[in-house]
């Protein structure tokens, strides 16, 4: 197959474009030239350079690079970016996927596990945009201009991208953990939460490229162990062969009004029950969920370790300082509520 990945050099598309030339397709990239994959690839793919809100520049080159057995978009957000793609796929592309997110549904969920038919609405910009963008998409495909797969990850982790804290994100986390660092959790740590390793996540867009059940539907690709945020910092800690963590379980509420930079996808995001139904994409995609989460975290540590090592997380201390002034306000208040 030739395939062209808008992105291509980003956390998933490194893995579809390693799966995709081991099994000996033809690989092109469109992106600006600015960032290297951060996996090893059998081969290094042809980049057509430019930048895709340059419209006229991103459809002839498109266009004019054709024809396309298959296009994946993995970096569409807004719906005139996406609109810009559906003009230069047409007639030139045989399939297009969608990558877009399962922050497109409606929170709180009405049933759980969230199945693909569940109720969309906006939490955010970044939903919002992509919810626009997946109707575009399946307007283009109900109306005959291309056929189109649209894949919904969550959490997704691997080389060059690492985990969330409630605080702290990505090395600096992981470094937290591994010196031993008390960790911020948000509300008291219950709600589920599923993380997944981008080679399972990959596995799923390279399975939707030349599959006829694929076409016109939307599938969860997300992880299958459903974590509840303790938990999931105690198995992180685990694999970095650290102490059991000291979890700080501060509300919500309160963290995204502290800090709505940092914590206010808490209130947005990680105060729900983040659990997907998998059932489709393992049906008609071949998806399977295959790396633990304890031995992705310590696939990511000793990737990080390898190029520099983890970030001293002693420069940022914002969590600490947050963690301090709420447990002196809960000091407080026992001894006001003793007198």
């Amino acid at each position: 197959m030739r395939v062209l990945i808008v992105g291509g050099s980003g956390l998933i598309s490194q893995y579809i474009t390693r799966q995709l030339l081991e099994r000996g397709d033809e690989v092109v990239w469109f992106n600006r030239g600015q960032s290297r994959c951060a996996v090893d690839l059998p081969a290094q793919p042809r980049t057509l350079v430019g930048d895709r809100h340059n419209e006229s520049e991103f459809e002839a080159a498109v266009r004019g690079n054709g024809p396309w057995d298959a296009v994946i978009d993995m970096i569409g957000y807004q719906p005139a970016e996406v609109a810009s793609l559906l003009r230069a796929v047409e007639g030139v592309a045989a399939h297009l996927v969608f990558c877009s997110t399962v922050d497109v549904y409606a929170k709180p969920y009405p049933i759980l596990p969230v199945r693909e038919d569940s109720p969309l609405g906006p939490s955010n910009p970044y939903s919002a945009g992509k919810i626009a963008s997946e109707a575009l998409v399946t307007a283009a495909h109900d109306a005959g201009r291309i056929a189109a797969t649209i894949l919904r990850p969550a959490h997704t982790y691997g080389e060059g991208r690492s985990f969330f804290g409630s605080y702290m994100n990505g090395g600096l986390y992981l470094d937290r953990l591994r010196r031993g660092k008390p960790i911020l959790v948000h509300g008291d740590g219950q709600s589920l939460w599923t993380a997944c390793h981008g080679d399972d996540v990959a596995r799923a867009f390279v399975g939707a490229l030349d599959n006829p059940l694929a076409r016109g539907r939307a599938y969860h690709v997300t992880a299958e162990e459903w974590l509840t945020w303790n938990r999931y910092h105690e198995l992180a800690a685990e694999a970095l062969g650290a102490p059991a963590p000291t979890l700080v379980h501060v509300p919500s509420t309160l963290l995204a009004r502290l800090n709505p930079g940092r914590c206010g996808i808490c209130l947005e995001n990680f105060q729900f029950d983040n659990i997907f139904d998998n059932g489709a994409a393992k049906a008609d995609l071949g998806f399977r969920y295959t790396i633990s989460f304890v031995e992705g975290v310590a696939r990511i540590a000793a990737w990080l370790e390898a190029h520099g090592g983890l970030p001293d997380s002693d420069g940022d201390t914002g969590e600490d300082r947050l963690i301090d002034a709420w447990r002196a306000s809960c000091d407080r208040l026992a001894a006001e509520l003793a007198d």
